[in-house]
């Protein structure tokens, strides 16, 4: 009760000394009617009523309340039965209206973050029910075709079947992403850390984008420190990652353009890791779902590029996977910098001048 006096007992301690007082007086009047009157007498009533009436009063209220609120909390399961404590509920309506108060504001918090989810959910149907149906309907039309009797032509038959092995080839890419995506969020997917030199994984994975960046004649530097650069992380998932940003960068780069990967100190146990382009850049309100399963920048020119639209969720839940995270900046058709940490190998040498390795396709 603290240092005030709860409601309830303010309102039967009023109530019973309205009573009281009534009482008092209707027997005042009838002493003065047909009796002396013994004000000692009339004084002990008095209190006796007002006793007797305050703890009836009382005991009548927390009863009736209790009643009444336990069935409202039952009814919209506000809280547990267990949790429903009499001195709590009965006696203290200021408590209850706060608790109603904030069970409302949790409803309401909480059917807005569902129809959020809703609207997620289903256009995140609409978009992978579109990615799977571009490649099914390619490889269904050149069987389709084979079928109707194109398979006699030996130079159709070759050319039909090429093409569609490259849309079934799409849809497996696009499955074996949702898989790992799956993976990743669920926990299934082991991260098998191991130490490695940063650098060599990076040439690696400018070896491997090297037509990507010669089609669009884009220059890939690497500027990093000219000692090793030992990691500890999963190294075939730290390429992926690395992978999936170069690509993005070539993607949505500008013809003679160029993609930077910087790797710097960070803190004492991290290096920082940087992929910047000077391409089309993203603008400020696409940043916040840039995460998100086949969200696209570029909805029109990126499928043609390519890809499975999930390549940085997968960098997203990777990174998440070894407690590391992404940042985006970036300006509109000026280029994006994405950037995440990596934790130090314990064996990671003293840091010293950066050297820069250049790579022109």
């Amino acid at each position: 009760m603290g240092n005030k006096v709860k409601k309830t007992y303010k309102f039967a301690f009023y109530t019973s000394l309205l009573l009281s007082l009534v009482l008092s007086a209707l027997i005042i009047v009838y002493e003065m009617l047909f009796h002396e009157i013994n004000w000692f007498s009339i004084l002990i009533y008095s209190l006796v009523c007002f006793v007797a009436a305050f703890f009836i009063i009382q005991y009548r209220v927390e009863h009736f309340i209790y009643r009444r609120v336990k069935s409202i909390y039952n009814s919209v399961s506000l809280l547990d039965a267990a949790s429903l404590r009499k001195d709590r509920i009965t006696t203290d309506m200021a408590s209850l209206k706060a608790e109603v108060e904030k069970f409302a504001q949790d409803k309401k918090l909480e059917i807005e973050s569902l129809k959020v989810r809703e609207n997620f959910r289903k256009e995140f149907m609409g978009n992978i029910s579109h990615e799977l149906k571009t490649p099914l309907f390619t490889v269904q039309g050149y069987i389709m075709t084979l079928l109707d009797g194109a398979i006699k032509d030996k130079k159709v038959r070759k050319k039909y079947l090429k093409r569609a092995s490259k849309g079934v080839d799409r849809l497996l890419y696009i499955v074996k992403d949702l898989d790992m995506i799956t993976k990743l969020e669920t926990g299934d997917m082991t991260l098998f850390r191991e130490d490695f030199e940063l650098k060599e994984v990076i040439e690696n994975v400018f070896e491997l984008i090297e037509m990507k960046a010669a089609k669009k004649n884009i220059k890939v530097d690497l500027i990093a420190p000219e000692t090793s650069i030992m990691v500890a992380a999963d190294q075939e998932r730290v390429q992926q990652v690395l992978t999936n940003l170069i690509v993005n960068s070539i993607k949505y780069g500008n013809k003679n353009g160029f993609t930077k990967v910087y790797v710097e100190d960070f803190n004492q146990d991290k290096f920082i890791v940087k992929v910047e382009d000077n391409g089309i850049g993203i603008e400020e309100e696409n940043i916040p779902r840039l995460f998100e399963r086949f969200f696209r920048v570029d909805k029109s020119g990126s499928r043609k590029e390519g890809g499975s639209g999930l390549g940085l969720a997968i960098v997203k839940h990777i990174l998440e996977a070894h407690e590391e995270q992404i940042d985006v900046t970036s300006q509109f058709g000026k280029g994006s910098t994405f950037s995440f940490t990596l934790k130090k190998s314990v064996s990671t040498p003293a840091k010293k001048p950066s050297n820069k390795i250049g790579f022109f396709f």
